[in-house]
């Protein structure tokens, strides 16, 4: 029988590889153009959503955690005038998803409760930024599917 600490990695990577995967889905179902708009004044489109989930988990697992060296601009994330191409900025997710996958495999029972501290979170320990990164996505996950049916209407 596989211990807690195999199960939870292998929980965990599969919830995040999940959540690419729908995040994939729903990109593929937009054009180029779609992908940048904002259908409102007050909100994000769907690409600036992946750029911020990019940025987020590249700084507080990737550059915390992995030691990747990764420096984050937040305001950036929202606010790139000259974003990457629609495949690109896929490619981006993909990489910093894989990135956060590669770390949960290596983290071992004594990481797991590590002290974290990191700008922005006040989780405790890795396991807690692990669990709140991948709640975060979710969340931004939600908006990528209204705006993807806001868009195709």
């Amino acid at each position: 029988m596989p211990d807690l600490d195999s199960t939870l990695s292998i929980v965990l990577a599969n919830r995040y590889a999940a959540n690419l995967a729908r995040i994939r889905e729903l990109a593929a179902s937009l054009t180029k153009e779609q992908f940048w708009t904002k259908p409102y004044a007050y909100g994000n489109s769907f690409g600036h959503l992946v750029l911020h989930l990019t940025g987020n988990l590249n700084y507080y697992i990737g550059a915390q955690i992995a030691n990747t060296g990764y420096v984050r601009d937040r305001e950036r994330e929202f606010t790139e005038a000259s974003p990457p191409s629609k495949e690109e900025a896929m490619k981006g997710l993909d990489a910093a998803v894989a990135t956060v996958m590669e770390t949960i495999r290596r983290q071992t029972p004594e990481d797991w409760v590590k002290e974290y501290s990191a700008v922005g979170t006040n989780c405790s320990n890795r396991l807690d930024i692990i669990m709140l990164c991948v709640a975060h996505m979710q969340h931004h996950i939600g908006q990528m599917i209204y705006l993807a049916y806001e868009l195709k209407r």
